[in-house]
């Protein structure tokens, strides 16, 4: 399976570097996850709500969302922004696993957040500071701290799409 067929978005990423290393978080953490044999397209994006919406369809849809504020705004950094639309919810591999026929929280996931193992992941690969931190801020556990502007845009992009989904219920 190749990360960029399943997230054309990474192609956009004008830094070489940063794009290779966005590759190879997922490529890790599907591998850590236990999740090389099942279609990521399987795995839903929240275990908080009922919903038909996968991980890879709110992670694009986060991206891409991210990238037209991005473009509107004109000063923030693309590149941030797309590995960090990308980078957001990684660590749900390792936070949840699947079990008895269905995918729930793991052992793992439950002493550690997915924003925290994203951002630990992003260091493992020695991404940027500044895509740790989107990662890190990206929800609850950024309120804690100063969001960059890239970051408050994952965030927001982040929670939009999860009401929506909400809201469908």
């Amino acid at each position: 399976m190749k990360i960029e067929e399943i997230f054309p978005e990474v192609n956009e990423i004008q830094d070489e570097k940063l794009r290779e290393k966005v590759i190879k978080v997922w490529e890790y953490a599907i591998e850590k996850g236990g999740w090389k044999d099942f279609p990521l397209e399987k795995i839903p994006f929240t275990l908080l709500i009922p919903t038909e919406r996968n991980l890879v369809e709110h992670t694009r849809m986060v991206t891409r969302m991210a990238m037209a504020v991005a473009r509107e705004r004109g000063d923030v950094n693309m590149d941030f922004i797309i590995a960090g639309g990308l980078l957001h919810d990684v660590a749900k591999l390792l936070e949840f696993e699947y079990k008895d026929g269905k995918v729930v929280k793991s052992e793992y996931g439950k002493r550690i957040r997915h924003p925290v193992a994203g951002a630990m992941l992003a260091e493992k690969f020695d991404l940027p500071y500044q895509i740790s931190h989107i990662i890190a801020a990206h929800s609850k556990e950024g309120e804690f701290v100063t969001r960059i502007p890239e970051a408050v845009i994952i965030h927001h992009c982040d929670f939009i799409d999860f009401h929506i989904e909400k809201g469908k219920l």
